[in-house]
């Protein structure tokens, strides 16, 4: 994939500057996005880690939701890390909080409980190769439900930690905090598979 396609990271709150690095990285270019306008001609777009409720928040703040709604109806890729695949999900447990509401997942906010707050693991993915991926969990959700059309690729502890469904790829932990680039190269083939 060549230099030209763009791929946009959320730049609200949160892991912005480690995605936009992981994005140069794989060879694309990164692009920061505060406002509607700079969501046009973007490949794929990452809501990265932070707080979900602030970046709701300031997603409503600057009339962001609409646009990326209607992006993501025209098959544009989104991926959300952490409080990204908060965001995504149609639920958030025992929260009313602002979601974006895209992917048919149910989903538990600061899920493995405070004695492990943050922590790390090998994770099966078998999308991404034989060899496990270092994954960074920090207050990390995870998946309770998901329907039918949602394809659940890495589980820990018995919990779905990262899925996707068509255009749409959610990960409770944090990619862009290890040098391992496979979940943005996953991605970046979503994009090129998009025609994006």
């Amino acid at each position: 994939m060549g230099g030209e396609t763009k791929i946009g990271v959320l730049a609200l709150q949160g892991d912005v500057r480690e995605h936009l690095q992981a994005v140069e990285r794989i060879g694309l270019t990164a692009v920061a996005v505060r406002r509607a306008a700079e969501l046009n001609g973007l490949g794929g777009l990452i809501i990265p880690g932070g707080e979900s409720t602030t970046i709701g928040k300031l997603i409503e703040r600057f009339s962001l939701a609409e646009p990326i709604r209607d992006l993501a109806a025209w098959s544009l890729p989104i991926m959300g890390t952490c409080a990204g695949m908060i965001l995504l999900a149609k639920e958030i447990v025992g929260s009313s909080q602002f979601r974006l509401g895209l992917m048919d997942i149910s989903v538990r906010r600061n899920a493995f409980g405070r004695q492990v707050d943050s922590f790390e693991a090998d994770l099966s993915v078998p999308a991404l190769g034989a060899d496990p991926v270092r994954a960074v969990f920090i207050r990390a959700p995870y998946v309770e439900s998901a329907d039918h059309g949602v394809d659940v690729m890495a589980e820990f502890d018995g919990k779905t930690v990262m899925a996707r469904q068509g255009n749409l790829l959610a990960l409770a932990f944090h990619p862009e905090l290890t040098m391992d680039t496979r979940v943005h190269e996953y991605f970046a083939q979503m994009v090129e598979g998009s025609g994006s």
